[in-house]
């Protein structure tokens, strides 16, 4: 699953890079070195990944609550030999560390496609189309 997700990650990177590749460019041929260009869309990234683990941690958090208060998906006792589900225990502290695993691995695995921004020529690039 993490493999699958890294691999969703470093495309949609490749695109947005192939997207804004007059801009890289542009900044290249205005001195910017190829560091501070990684950044811009390593920061990018970043704040997709982020928006993305709040979206998730308040709708996966949020189906939680919902079926412990008010069992909106009743089990068949007959199927499952249970009448509800299973009690979960919720640590503060697993969240906050898998959304920082998360964050921390999606990263590393992004900084392997914005290596191609050190391989764009500034002249090819803005005349990129």
């Amino acid at each position: 699953m993490i493999l699958v997700a890294g691999i969703n990650m470093i495309t949609a990177l490749l695109v947005l890079i192939l997207e804004r590749t007059q801009m890289i460019g542009i900044l290249k041929a205005l001195g910017s070195n190829n560091w501070s260009i990684r950044k811009l869309f390593l920061y990018n990234a970043s704040y997709l990944i982020l928006l993305g683990l709040f979206w998730g941690n308040l709708l996966g958090l949020g189906l939680l609550f919902a079926q412990k208060y008010f069992k909106l998906f009743p089990l068949d006792p007959s199927v499952y030999y249970v009448s509800e589900a299973p009690p979960v225990y919720i640590s503060l502290g697993y969240i906050v560390g898998l959304n920082i695993g998360t964050l921390i691995l999606c990263l590393l695995m992004l900084l392997i496609p914005s290596y191609i921004i050190t391989k764009i020529s500034p002249v090819k690039a803005i005349r990129f189309q």
